[in-house]
């Protein structure tokens, strides 16, 4: 394991593992906090030990640069997994986690879902189709909004389903946003099917070339990601208003991601898509006033 990330001989007492994931997930993200702002103080806990887990599994499977050593370290990472489950951890992070998952009945699927995403990405650079791609956010976005619901409380699988397009849609708009950043680790999102549909090529994200036909690519991608947005959007009445809201602002902050793929003529090969600092303000702002009145 990375040193920061090493399992100790002996594991820690709860205090101290929950001091370690709220270190961690309240200076890696600087927008988890502003998130777990608007949920209820009880269950600040239990959501950094959440994060904190989701944090180190993506670190040791994108962060390692060598997929064999990923590969192993992800199988390790598993094995404290299955001995949080057992009552038996040595890891803060799991440590912590046999709180959460105790007090919030929590299945073991959503979590090992993650890391078979994480072992995919060392194996899978390119998906044929989009239901192919799809397969992945099964288990790379999914199982977050399932996380999310089964620590406020939720099991309804309507509710599930729901958030499962809230979260491709989000995995979408950052696939789309890192057309480049993923092509320099080696991976492409965008279904081949629709280069060729399209008359793109891979070539053309080497080289940052855009032309027309990538145009209509990126046109048609940022729509398909819109309209899984809107399936998701019932979700946020469906539970109560601090957990509404949080999910309005991923929401609103995903599709903020697609406008500015739009207000760069969807060339996403010139620059990295951004929101700008003043737009995530304002988004943060919106959702507070609507959480006071």
């Amino acid at each position: 394991m990375p040193p920061e990330y090493a399992i100790p001989a002996q594991p820690p007492s709860l205090a101290e593992a929950r001091a370690y994931c709220r270190r961690l997930a309240t200076t890696h993200y600087e927008n988890f906090s502003v998130a777990t702002w608007f949920l209820p103080k009880h269950l600040h806990e239990h959501f950094y030990a959440v994060y904190a887990y989701c944090r180190i599994s993506d670190d040791l499977g994108d962060e390692v640069g060598n997929a064999q050593t990923s590969l192993r370290l992800l199988d390790a990472w598993e094995d404290e997994l299955n001995a949080c489950y057992e009552g038996r951890p040595r890891h803060p992070v799991f440590v912590a986690l046999v709180e959460t998952v105790r007090q919030c009945d929590i299945p073991k699927k959503p979590f090992a879902d993650l890391l078979v995403a994480f072992r995919q990405d060392q194996t899978v650079t390119r998906y044929e189709r989009f239901e192919d791609l799809l397969g992945y956010c099964r288990n790379s976005a999914n199982p977050v909004g399932r996380l999310v619901l089964y620590v406020c409380g939720y099991r309804d699988p309507e509710l599930q389903f729901l958030s499962d397009y809230t979260c491709v849609a989000l995995q979408l708009a950052n696939f789309w946003q890192d057309v480049t950043v993923d092509w320099e680790k080696g991976r492409v999102y965008l279904p081949l099917e629709d280069l060729r549909r399209f008359k793109a090529t891979e070539q053309q994200i080497a080289d940052g070339r855009f032309s027309p036909e990538f145009h209509e690519l990126m046109k048609f991608e940022v729509t398909r990601a819109r309209d899984y947005f809107n399936l998701g959007l019932p979700l946020a009445s469906r539970v109560d208003k601090h957990l509404a809201l949080d999910i309005e602002l991923f929401t609103r902050g995903g599709q903020e991601i697609l406008n500015a793929i739009e207000r760069q003529g969807y060339d996403v090969l010139k620059s990295r898509p951004a929101i700008s600092k003043a737009r995530k303000l304002a988004l943060v702002l919106g959702a507070t006033v609507r959480r006071i009145f």
